[in-house]
């Protein structure tokens, strides 16, 4: 059989022009690329910088003030405390800092005998094993530095630094992945059935039956999101016992912040679906954008594999948006820390906001489908 060109340029213009009149299709296919490109390219650093530090100094004499100086030099350290009444314990329970320096009161004393080594104490957030390993590497080699500059004597002093860890003091890799692993697993499948069902009613149709019949959107929308929130909390409970029966994970301090940020991360996701499956109306597009802004945006963007603050500020903003960010400073809390609610009440309110919010982006798109 002959193949002829001017039919398959004819067959290859009505693709085309069916594909411009898919906007939704079209933007997917031409700003998916570009967004991935950017996420991965800009967002993806296992560097670790600015790590918050917080000083104890209890010599506060000029060789400590230089000590600390020294730290300040580098691009590595951002100073949240310092000075002899700074509680580095508490800062660490509260997440303020994400490592401690404590400078005993004998260590200019220690620096200037000869043959007797100045001793200081950095306390790390153990939680993050990988970040906890590169600060304790960062922290020796400015102390190195410092060693280095001083001009005493021909015999430089020596420093020793002692590294503790805070929490997780085995640095056990389960304790580290695992309720960071929790959370992600989480963040998909709550948002994708609620997307897919919404669009679903639009491409069989049913949606008109609701728009027939007297329930008001408001109605629609909690009837829609609590069946599917019911079925997200299962997977809420399935995830934890096997994490237990698995991984041995269980709880070390209060469980109560976790348990309500679990029934509020469900409803984001829930709401956020619904709000993704009542815009696109195809099961194939919630697909699409479902993955891409709940499970992407959430595995590179939640402090799951290297901190937030390595994200330029171009893109970290987004990270603001993303539930699991705060999720997963629960579930290390729950299985690793045991601080509670004096350090996690603030994830907890950031995720009743994001809840609030999608839930409002929702309703709003659902009202204004029931007008039209």
């Amino acid at each position: 059989m002959a193949i002829r060109p001017k039919r398959i340029l004819a067959q290859t213009l009505k693709e085309l022009t069916q594909l411009g009149r898919d906007r939704l299709t079209l933007a997917l296919a031409l700003v998916l690329p570009l967004l991935m490109l950017l996420l991965f390219g800009f967002a993806v650093s296992l560097d670790v910088k600015d790590i918050s530090l917080a000083i104890q100094d209890l010599d506060g004499s000029p060789a400590s003030r230089e000590y600390i100086a020294t730290f300040e030099r580098t691009n590595k350290f951002r100073l949240v405390a310092q000075g002899p009444e700074v509680n580095v314990a508490k800062l660490l329970d509260q997440g303020r800092a994400s490592a401690g320096l404590i400078i005993p009161p004998e260590f200019s004393r220690d620096l200037r005998r000869q043959g007797r080594e100045a001793e200081v104490q950095i306390l790390l957030d153990g939680t993050d094993a990988n970040t906890a390993n590169i600060v304790r590497g960062n922290a020796k080699a400015t102390t190195n530095a410092f060693v280095t500059n001083l001009q005493v004597s021909s015999r430089p002093p020596a420093v020793q630094l002692q590294s503790r860890l805070w929490y997780n003091p085995g640095l056990e890799t389960l304790k580290y992945i695992g309720p960071g692993a929790m959370a992600v697993a989480l963040t998909l499948f709550p948002p994708l059935i609620a997307g897919l069902a919404t669009a679903r009613e639009h491409e069989n149709g049913t949606i008109t039956q609701v728009y027939a019949s007297s329930l008001t959107g408001t109605e629609y929308l909690l009837g829609k999101g609590l069946a599917y929130w019911l079925v997200g909390m299962a997977e809420v409970l399935l995830v934890n016992l096997t994490a237990y029966s698995l991984f041995r994970l269980w709880f070390v301090g209060d469980p109560t912040p976790l348990i309500l940020g679990s029934l509020l991360y469900i409803a984001c996701g829930v709401f956020w679906g619904i709000f993704i499956g009542s815009g696109t109306k195809s099961q194939g597009s919630t697909i699409q954008a479902v993955t891409l802004s709940a499970f992407l945006l959430s595995l590179l963007m939640s402090e799951y594999i290297y901190p937030v603050s390595n994200i330029p500020w171009g893109l970290r903003w987004v990270s603001a948006l993303v539930p699991a960010r705060y999720y997963i400073l629960l579930t290390r809390d729950a299985f690793a820390r045991g601080v509670g609610w004096p350090a996690v009440w603030l994830p907890v309110l950031a995720l009743a906001g994001l809840a609030s919010l999608f839930f409002f982006l929702a309703w709003r798109k659902l009202r204004k489908m029931q007008v039209e």
